[in-house]
């Protein structure tokens, strides 16, 4: 049985959650690939909205295995937390969880240099999430990280003072004030907890489960576009959101890759600094906030929000090798007579293209739009693609015949009842 891939097409924040709780009972196996607690899945059913960190969107499904694979950077104490507040809700979270011993570690000192560094960036800064991301990913690079596999190891305070000792070197150097004491405790005290979680390695887990023809969903997190290698460099995150991420990141093979759906908004968005072409600093980027909710499930911050930027969209189905599309958030869209879409870039020579530049900020592309009407109606009491308006109609085959790849499901709520399947989607 070969592994399906669910991951974002734009920058983030596209709905993936939620598209992994709808599907999960299709599966055996739910992976996390890569990222950390910078990720932020929101799930909502029966009235009750839950935001995942580093949880597989999985875990509210039973019987099935949620696996946090080798390419996550993993923080114990927000897992700890997670844990502790899936409690309510009656998971066997400690049967169905397994951690991969040689995901990386997310040590507070990481999250202090992660501060630092962005302190020190001033106007310049990324726009991280402060987790500990980048300085993490940094460590695993140059071979000096820890992994989850040594908490286990009767020498692991040894390595891990080694370790905090290079940090706070670093800290001090870039003159950032810290308290260690105050980030070290809950730390520690959440190390011994995982402890009593199957820790191991992951890989031998998930090649099993292939040959013994079980259903697996790698799920990514972050988008496409915020790639460290294809992203918007250097406004990115520290790892591979791509479907290879997914090989790096689980122990799977290239030719054990099945199907790949992709994760758009029918609008675009993105938290942080960073290029964005379609983005709309006016009253209409500020109603899609709204009618959105666009803040950032981890952050809190105010997403900036844009027109759909189909240039980038079919960029990112390139890279991955998209099979099927599902197009999340269609009712944000709802009260609009007219949309946008980008269609194409204009350059400062004058020139028009379709291709992403190299460099956004010294390029500065600026949208080429296509105007559709918009179908100006609720979606609320729609409960199935063909009796959707003709306008929505029109907008999905549009960018359908565009990116030349079907629309699946058109999401048109955060609710799972409110998932319309427009085609059977394959498994």
């Amino acid at each position: 049985m070969k592994v399906n891939i669910l991951l974002g097409l734009q920058w983030g924040d596209e709905g993936k959650g939620k598209v992994v709780d709808y599907l999960a009972p299709q599966y055996n196996v739910v992976a996390r690939f890569q990222g950390g607690p910078n990720a932020g899945h929101t799930l909502e059913f029966d009235g009750i909205k839950h935001v995942l960190h580093q949880i597989p969107s999985g875990i509210f499904r039973e019987n099935i295995q949620n696996i946090i694979g080798n390419g996550v950077v993993l923080d114990p104490v927000i897992l700890k937390k997670e844990i502790e507040d899936l409690a309510q809700y009656k998971l066997d979270v400690r049967k169905n969880l397994y951690i991969s011993n040689k995901a990386h570690l997310i040590l507070p000192t990481h999250r202090l240099l992660d501060r630092a560094y962005e302190h020190s960036k001033g106007i310049n800064k990324i726009g991280s999430t402060l987790k500990g991301i980048g300085p993490t990913y940094e460590d695993k690079i140059g071979r000096l990280g820890l992994r989850i596999g040594d908490i286990c190891d009767k020498n692991f305070m040894t390595k891990y003072r080694t370790l905090v000792t290079k940090h706070t070197e670093k800290l001090d150097y870039l003159e950032f004030e810290y308290n260690l004491e105050k980030e070290e405790a809950p730390f520690l005290e959440a190390v011994e907890f995982l402890k009593s979680y199957k820790l191991l390695d992951s890989i031998y887990l998930l090649n099993d489960a292939m040959k013994a023809n079980k259903t697996i969903l790698a799920e990514g997190a972050q988008g496409t576009l915020l790639d460290v290698d294809f992203g918007s460099y250097p406004f990115v995150t520290s790892s591979s959101t791509s479907a290879a991420g997914a090989c790096s990141g689980l122990g799977i093979a290239p030719n054990k890759i099945g199907e790949v759906f992709g994760i758009f908004k029918a609008y675009c968005t993105r938290v942080g600094s960073g290029p964005f072409p379609t983005e709309l600093e006016n009253e209409i980027g500020e109603k899609i906030r709204k009618m959105g909710n666009e803040f950032g499930a981890t952050t809190g911050r105010p997403r900036r929000c844009g027109w759909l930027d189909l240039p980038a969209l079919r960029y990112a189905c390139i890279i991955n090798g998209v099979t099927q599309l599902f197009m999340m958030k269609a009712d944000v869209l709802n009260n609009f007579e007219q949309l946008n879409v980008c269609t194409s870039y204009q350059l400062d020579d004058g020139s028009e293209t379709d291709q992403l530049p190299f460099d956004y900020l010294q390029n500065r592309p600026q949208p080429v739009y296509k105007t559709l009407p918009g179908w100006n109606m609720t979606l609320d009491q729609v409960g199935d693609f063909e009796n959707m308006p003709e306008a929505l109609h029109n907008y999905v085959a549009f960018i359908e015949e565009y990116l030349k790849i079907p629309i699946n499901i058109v999401s048109v709520g955060p609710d799972r009842k409110q998932t319309i399947i427009r085609k059977r989607v394959a498994v």
